[in-house]
């Protein structure tokens, strides 16, 4: 039972670490710093390799034991790593929806500077109507 604990105690820990990381990177998405947002979504990814592996051997224990399960200081340690687990998922829908979010202003930028274009390279007919075109013929990209 101690080994149980034991694994139950160190999952706790990969899922508080994963908490640290998430939000380091709600901060490096904020800040567009994609060289250290790489870095933090590396570690990320090891870390959730490693809580699986955690995960894996848990449940191998407790299918081996399954009384285990019913001792008061198992449940509560699995109640702590709930929480830590719903606190990481709800983190992670706020990472989600700030990555949105920048996609959208992105994306809107890019709009913003394609009309401006546009009206950069808008000319007149003889009659004084708008019609877009080039800046002139000589002019190449």
């Amino acid at each position: 039972m101690n080994n149980l604990i034991t694994l139950l105690e160190k999952q706790k820990q990969q899922l508080d670490s994963l908490t640290v990381l998430l939000e380091s990177e709600l901060h490096l998405i904020g800040t567009r710093d994609a060289e250290s947002l790489t870095s933090v979504i590396n570690d990320k990814s090891a870390l959730l390799e490693a809580i699986a592996v955690t995960d894996k051997t848990i449940e191998q224990q407790v299918e081996k034991h399954p009384d285990w399960a019913t001792e008061q200081e198992i449940k509560d340690l699995f109640d702590k790593i709930n929480q830590s687990l719903s606190q990481c998922k709800f983190r992670t829908e706020i990472n989600q929806k700030a990555v949105e979010q920048g996609q959208l202003r992105l994306q809107h930028l890019r709009s913003l500077l394609l009309e401006s274009r546009a009206k950069e390279t808008m000319t007149y007919d003889k009659s004084g109507k708008p019609k877009g075109g080039s800046s002139g013929k000589s002019v190449t990209a």
